[in-house]
């Protein structure tokens, strides 16, 4: 039985694991060759050399089916993780992307307001440019946000954000 892909078509092998299969072909038959020949000679350095393509193979072997095991699993993982995100992506429409989109903009703007207001406060009567420079910030992303609420058609307001 043929697996399906997710277009209800057959899935295609890849090719690392054509390439496995042709690896393992090509190992197979240097074994079996080295086995003929050192059967036909009967010494052994032949021998010898059958037990060292023999290593070879085995540990070929375990290297391709250890890989193709662990892509099985990653690949059904995946495919489990898409069919756990396909419920949430039928639900949640563009509208609700835009609005999650709109709500972290304006929890960021909020956060940026609230450091700014530390600002004035730590550095009041005694550095009125770093004042001055918060309030700026304050008014900026204060703007920016509220264009963001009403979809105001005004673009943001430019200046310098402080820190």
């Amino acid at each position: 039985m043929q697996s399906l892909g997710s277009t209800g078509k057959p899935a295609r092998r890849g090719i690392s694991v054509r390439m496995g299969t042709v690896g393992m072909a090509i190992m197979i038959v240097v074994f079996l060759v080295a086995v003929v020949f050192a059967a036909n000679e009967n010494d052994v350095v032949g021998w010898l050399v059958v037990l060292i393509s023999l290593g070879w193979l085995l540990i070929f072997s375990y290297v391709v089916f250890t890989l193709r095991g662990a892509a099985r699993k990653a690949a059904d993982r995946f495919s489990e993780a898409q069919q756990g995100f396909a419920p949430a992506r039928r639900t949640a429409g563009p509208s609700d992307e835009a609005a999650r989109a709109r709500d972290l903009k304006l929890d960021h703007s909020f956060k940026i307001v609230q450091v700014q207001v530390g600002v004035v406060r730590e550095y009041l009567g005694r550095d009125e440019g770093m004042v001055e420079r918060a309030l700026e910030t304050i008014e900026i992303t204060s703007h920016n946000a509220r264009s963001m609420m009403k979809n105001a058609g005004e673009g943001p307001v430019e200046g310098t954000i402080v820190d």
